[in-house]
């Protein structure tokens, strides 16, 4: 029995449904199960890894955990989770981030209130707990250009911060595909796999692509970066997590992220370009 939390997600929905198409038994931890819509059989219970208290249940009779956390809004409660989790699998995959650092002597500790930090931490309790581990570290989620999907369709105009900032960004279901893929197969413990899409393109280009799967052009406006930041916050980001993700951008912009060859090693299936995800969300910017 494999569990995937943060199963009514992007990821976790994926993964669900690629469990069942491999034939193996899959429970899906919901916090409310009555509204999860998610496929035919699909064990969906109750729980919420912010109260470990809640997760009994969902733990009983799981060899494994496909670990999709929700980052900063349940680290308070990570320890007693992560240790609950122990006690009942014996391995995890962890969705974690490219960028987290591996462990190693001098090596500074990231900001708890950062998006990193919280990656960061959750690797840490996972290390410590004595269960079998493998980490999965990819870089730009293509999903996270839905951002931008009313803007698109309101005016046709993206005003963001960082245009130049470069990605090679990864779509939801070869994520989901990697998890699996370790899930189901040998010789994954201990590793931390990189996970990106094909090509690295800046974000105005990934405008472009955008544009071209809708079928009308679609502009660049840069905004400030104090203007982005004063919008993040208003929308619910803490400081913190709101300035890193700026400040992780204007680094992308002088120091690009690379595309990496690790989906094809781990499924057998090339990544899925960003064009191709364009097209399977053109609906969404329309």
């Amino acid at each position: 029995m494999i569990l995937v939390t943060g199963a009514t997600g992007k990821v976790g929905g994926q993964a669900v449904s690629r469990f069942l198409d491999a034939g193996v038994a899959v429970r899906a931890l919901a916090r409310g199960p009555a509204s999860a819509a998610l496929p035919e059989g699909a064990e969906v219970v109750r729980g919420d890894l912010a109260d470990p208290t809640t997760l009994d249940d969902a733990l009983e009779g799981v060899e494994s955990v496909f670990l999709v956390w929700p980052t900063l809004s349940a680290d308070h409660a990570a320890p007693s989770t992560i240790e609950k989790i122990a006690k009942h699998a014996r391995r995890v995959v962890y969705l974690s981030a490219r960028g987290v650092p591996a462990p190693a002597p001098g090596t500074p500790e990231q900001d708890p209130n950062s998006i990193l930090g919280s990656h960061a931490l959750i690797e840490r309790l996972i290390e410590r707990s004595g269960l079998e581990w493998t980490f999965l570290r990819p870089g730009g989620f293509a999903a996270n250009t839905l951002m931008w999907a009313s803007q698109i369709r309101d005016t046709g105009t993206v005003r963001w911060v960082h245009g130049g900032a470069t990605r090679a960004l990864v779509h939801e279901r070869d994520i989901a595909a990697a998890g699996v893929s370790v899930l189901t197969g040998t010789g994954h413990a201990g590793a931390r796999y990189v996970l990106s899409g094909p090509e690295a393109l800046t974000q105005i280009e990934q405008v472009t692509v955008i544009g071209e799967a809708v079928g009308r052009a679609v502009r660049w406006e840069e905004l400030p970066p104090e203007e982005a930041l004063r919008d993040l916050v208003d929308a619910g980001w803490p400081p913190e997590a709101a300035r890193g993700i700026i400040d992780g951008h204007a680094r992308m912009a002088m120091f690009p992220e690379s595309a990496t060859s690790t989906m094809e090693e781990l499924t057998g299936r090339p990544a899925t370009p960003f064009r191709q995800w364009a097209a399977d969300h053109a609906d969404a910017f329309r």
